[in-house]
Parts: structure tokens; sequence; C-alpha cells
């Protein structure tokens, strides 16, 4: 079974709730790895109007036309 996201709403501190096309939730904290990012490009999504600025697109969340993506794997585990 190929799992996708079928929804994702921000609920504050860099943190998402995703609905799965298999039915699971998960809510999860993106704070930390933001904080730590190395590279400009993800830093500049320390920014939380930035951040809330994703879009699901084929079932991936995205930002800024895939400059900021993550494996649907790892959110479906709560693990980036």
């Amino acid at each position: 079974m190929v799992i996708s996201i079928k929804k994702a709403e921000y609920k504050g501190n860099y943190i998402i709730h995703f609905k799965f096309s298999d039915g699971k939730e998960k809510d999860v904290d993106f704070g930390i790895f933001l904080k730590n990012a190395k590279n400009p490009m993800t830093r500049k999504y320390q920014n939380e109007e930035l951040f809330k600025n994703y879009m699901l697109k084929h079932g991936d969340i995205i930002w800024n036309d895939y400059e900021l993506c993550f494996p649907v794997w790892d959110l479906y585990q709560g693990k980036i």
C-alpha cells in the first residue's frame, strides 16, 4: 500500500497534524529540525510565516515548489 497525505493542518509552534490515506493521524513537530538546520534554504523556514505556507501536492507536503519537502513515510512514522 502506498501511503499519501490527505490533509495537513498547522497547529502552531511548527507542529503539523497529518491525516494519511490509510486513516492514520499524526502530529509532527518540525521545530527541532528547523532549529538545527545548517542549510540557509532550510533555515529560512524558521520564519513561522514561511513555514505555514506549505501545500499538498500529489500526496506530499512541500514548500516553495519542493524547496523543502520530507519523505511521507518518515512523516507517517513521526520522524524527521
